[in-house]
């Protein structure tokens, strides 16, 4: 199985992503943990990632996509992969097309998690955490059961993620609509792209994934 999962930041692109990966035995390729690998790693593609980040610029899709090039021979790829959040530009669609063609490799499907925005900020802007073991809270869906206590571990400290805030989560979805929704129609027009509902629940969401893959003929590990 070869997938693309997209949608907006918080859309549960990871999450779906993680959980295919379990079912399937595939893997999960993120390109931003990717590229923190390759320079962590010191490999000579991360080296030169590595010069272009300290030098306080992006790294270009010509190092992603080699990046993703061999990312996808490793023996974790063997049954498949899942790219979650990549391609974001329609340059960067045809350039991954023109990769997986070189490699006789063919994509199955482009899942998009469709959203409803102004839930979403909703949905993001109220998350926070457990500063001591991390449990996930929220300020409308799930509250600590002992106000201002974890249920998990009875810590009183909570933290927010920065980007978490209503401000940059209505930012990020504006540069998701510019940059990356546009390569909607690019995988449309190739009968390569299929919707579903990204504001149901998680099972929900998982088994609408699934039913496409199905109907595609693609069958779990």
């Amino acid at each position: 199985m070869e997938l693309i999962l997209l949608g907006p930041p918080g859309a549960g692109k990871g999450t779906q992503s993680k959980l295919l990966e379990t079912r399937y035995g595939v893997a999960q390729i993120s390109t931003g943990d990717m590229l923190r690998a390759e320079v962590k790693a010191g490999t000579p593609i991360g080296l030169e990632a590595k010069s272009i980040m300290d030098a306080g610029k992006l790294v270009s899709d010509d190092i992603l996509i080699r990046m993703i090039g061999e990312r996808i021979k490793r023996p974790d790829c063997a049954k498949g992969f899942i790219l979650d959040g990549f391609p974001r530009t329609v340059p960067q669609a045809e350039a991954l097309d023109k990769l997986l063609h070189e490699q006789a490799v063919d994509l199955d499907a482009v899942i998009e998690l469709k959203v409803d925005e102004a839930i979403l900020v909703e949905r993001i802007s109220g998350r926070y955490s457990c500063a001591k073991c991390g449990e996930g809270y929220h300020d409308k869906f799930k509250q600590p059961k002992t106000p201002g206590v974890c249920d998990a571990c009875g810590g009183t400290e909570f933290i927010r993620r920065p980007d978490d805030k209503a401000e940059t989560v209505h930012a990020r979805l504006e540069a998701y609509n510019a940059q990356t929704a546009p390569i909607l129609p690019y995988y449309r027009a190739r009968g390569r792209l299929f919707t579903v509902d990204g504001m149901a629940e998680m099972d929900e969401v998982e088994a609408q994934i699934e039913a496409v893959l199905r109907g595609l003929g693609v069958a779990a590990a």
